[in-house]
């Protein structure tokens, strides 16, 4: 099927040009003629026409079913939106002083959500300010949890500080 652009076409009586290349609905060129001559072929075929090329010189028209078309392209629309699959964006939160067994327990999880195709937001805690005079021990945690799920995704961006929180993205490997 050709495709035609994205915004709305002009069909029928909507098409003021003086002179049109026809294509029938077979898809073979019938000539450059005047609109209205176009217009009476059409309507003999009892289908629509419909401007595909409006930049060309002359513009195009095509002979078709146009409710058929419209039909079928939203019917393709939406089999694709079907089809895509789309990304959610799973949190792991951890505090500064996590236990081995915790910590092992939220790399399980980011790995069950990479796996899934799922990006992790990985997030450590600093829950009282004089936590945050110790920022290394927390990118310290961050580079052990990272390197635990890198089989699994990576990063884009480093981590970064936000607030009280010192926050990474994981992407999944493809």
């Amino acid at each position: 099927m050709l495709t035609i652009a994205a915004k709305e076409q002009l069909i029928n009586e909507d098409i003021r040009e003086k002179e049109v290349r026809l294509i029938s609905a077979e898809g073979e060129q019938l000539g450059i003629m005047s609109s209205k001559e176009a217009l009476e072929k059409a309507y003999d075929a009892d289908l629509d026409l419909v401007m595909i090329s409006p930049n060309a010189n002359p513009p195009v028209c095509r002979i078709m079913d146009y409710g058929k078309y419209k039909f079928e392209q939203t019917k393709r629309e939406k089999e694709a939106k079907k089809n895509q699959k789309t990304a959610d964006v799973k949190e792991v939160k951890m505090s500064l002083n996590i236990d081995t067994n915790d910590f092992n327990i939220k790399v399980k999880n980011a790995i069950k959500f990479l796996q899934n195709g799922d990006k992790v937001k990985v997030t450590i805690r600093f829950r009282r300010m004089r936590e945050l005079t110790h920022v290394n021990l927390g990118e310290d945690l961050m580079k052990r949890f990272c390197d635990a799920v890198a089989e699994y995704g990576g990063s884009d961006k480093p981590s970064k500080l936000e607030g009280r929180n010192y926050a990474v993205v994981l992407s999944p490997k493809k």
